[in-house]
């Protein structure tokens, strides 16, 4: 990995895990103690729709930009127009999508209107969501591709969660209704998604003038079919990852309020893997380009190494302290712990099976990684069916991980047969094994008799377990060798 990647990859790291604990503190503080069950599952709907018509819109051109826009690159030439025509047909998806979500009002009346009848109230709220969601996404996607994501990571992860949380203060001192709030909320969208524009601007690549070139350096057709084939299969990746909170929350939008916080107790662990997918998704575009397939193995494994240890460091430190985040919520929420669990199991199945997903979406074979998400899409939507009516929201998390895990391993599988390629190694069982034992040291310790005492504790104990075996036992000899370096310069 270079350099620039290195440094990319930690800043995305710090940034996201700034954002983690603010958006910790809203979601098990804020979220649950000043709002109710029902409102924190609504704004939390808003957002996934929101994000699903942004998906459907971009017509699968935010996976376009980083497929083609290597052969596009010539900042003296403006990329030969590649910005405006990445931006101008994802706006038409959307005016289109808009159409549609309009005139299908009625069906979605008649789903929700007998258990969760608060969101007709906001349903035309989604539509500029939506809009300033799909900017963001496509602004994002042209900055990964020029090798910029500080930003766009500081505007996702840290900026729009701290303007949260000043807004549920705001909610909480009764200076705003909840009607308000979400307005507020859609305008805060607004302030991030501008926050890209500015940036751009100030590289001076905010390239907006249309140009004939751009169709003649890549064919318009091949881009449109390739774009063609992405959007089928963000469609597919949309309802894998909605698809739960749209059925729960037409049982009951509290419901939905408890799976989306134990989801996002989870969500931590991904953190590593977000960050370095951000700056990997090009970078295997790049070996594609120069057929560099050694180079593409040697990311494919120290990638998931990576990604397996700090993964597992913070799911083990999330379970074993699992009763007390949820003491920090009214008891209510105490039925999202088994959620806890399903999801990270999925969550760290996406972490040990790599990028394999990436290598298939910027390769050639791309069209298969479309049959993937067609396949989970229809299992996550069949487990739901099956599980949510028996289970509520612990079906909905054993429907995640069940789709996960069995996805996961034929993409896996896939990538071994076609390209000769694995993601593990011994080192790999060393970090499950390792893991495995400090969390069975942090059951050893009994209740303390204070919360943030016994959070301290048992974390303090996990981590020097942890770090001690890893560092020990040189699983990682490059973690090993940051590590002194680092100690030589305290010293």
């Amino acid at each position: 990995m270079s350099k620039h990647l290195q440094r990319e990859g930690i800043w995305n790291t710090v940034i996201s895990y700034a954002g983690i604990a603010i958006g910790y503190v809203n979601t098990i503080l804020l979220f649950p103690n000043f709002l109710e069950e029902e409102e924190v599952g609504l704004t939390r709907l808003l957002i996934q729709i929101s994000v699903m018509f942004a998906q459907f819109s971009a017509l699968g051109f935010v996976n376009m930009s980083v497929r083609y826009f290597p052969y596009f690159r010539d900042k003296s030439k403006e990329h030969h127009g590649f910005l405006f025509l990445m931006l101008a047909i994802p706006v038409l998806g959307f005016a289109a999508i808009a159409g549609l979500f309009l005139l299908f009002k009625p069906v979605v009346i008649d789903y929700y209107i007998e258990n969760s009848p608060l969101l007709l109230d906001y349903y035309y709220f989604v539509i500029p969501l939506a809009f300033f969601t799909l900017l963001f996404n496509l602004l994002t996607a042209y900055l990964r591709s020029l090798f910029k994501t500080i930003i766009s990571s500081f505007a996702q992860d840290f900026l729009l969660r701290i303007l949260t949380t000043v807004l549920i203060g705001l909610y909480a001192f009764d200076w705003i209704e909840f009607r308000q709030f979400v307005l507020l909320y859609i305008v805060i969208n607004a302030v991030i998604t501008l926050s890209l524009v500015v940036y751009a601007l100030w590289l001076k690549q905010l390239f907006l003038r249309p140009r004939l070139a751009a169709l003649s350096i890549v064919p318009l057709r091949e881009m449109l079919y390739y774009g063609f084939f992405t959007f089928l299969g963000n469609i597919s990746v949309t309802i894998i990852t909605t698809v739960d909170q749209i059925m729960i929350s037409s049982y009951s939008l509290g419901d939905n309020g408890i799976y989306t916080t134990a989801f996002f107790i989870t969500s931590a662990i991904m953190v590593p893997a977000r960050s370095i997918f951000k700056i990997a998704f090009p970078q295997v575009a790049e070996y594609w380009k120069d057929k560099d397939m050694a180079g593409m193995e040697k990311l494919y494994k120290q990638i998931t190494l990576i990604n397996l240890i700090v993964g597992l460091l913070l799911f083990i430190g999330i379970w074993a302290n699992i009763d007390n985040l949820f003491s920090f919520m009214p008891e209510t929420y105490r039925a999202g712990k088994y959620v806890v669990l399903f999801l990270s199991m999925a969550r760290i199945i996406d972490l040990a099976t790599g990028i394999n997903g990436i290598i298939l979406a910027t390769s050639e074979k791309y069209r298969w990684d479309l049959l993937f998400n067609v396949v989970l899409a229809g299992l996550t939507i069949w487990t739901n069916y099956v599980f949510i009516p028996i289970y509520g929201i612990n079906g909905a998390a054993l429907a995640s991980m069940i789709s996960y895990v069995t996805i996961n391993l034929l993409r896996l599988f896939f990538v071994q047969w076609l390209y000769k390629m694995q993601p593990f190694a011994w080192n790999s069982l060393g970090v499950t094994a390792i893991a495995a034992v400090a969390l069975g040291a942090s059951y050893l310790v009994p209740y303390l008799g204070n919360l943030y005492l016994d959070i301290l504790v048992r974390s303090l104990l996990i981590t020097a377990i942890y770090m001690g075996l890893m560092l020990g036992l040189r699983v990682y000899p490059n973690m090993n060798q940051w590590m002194l370096t680092q100690w030589r310069r305290i010293r």
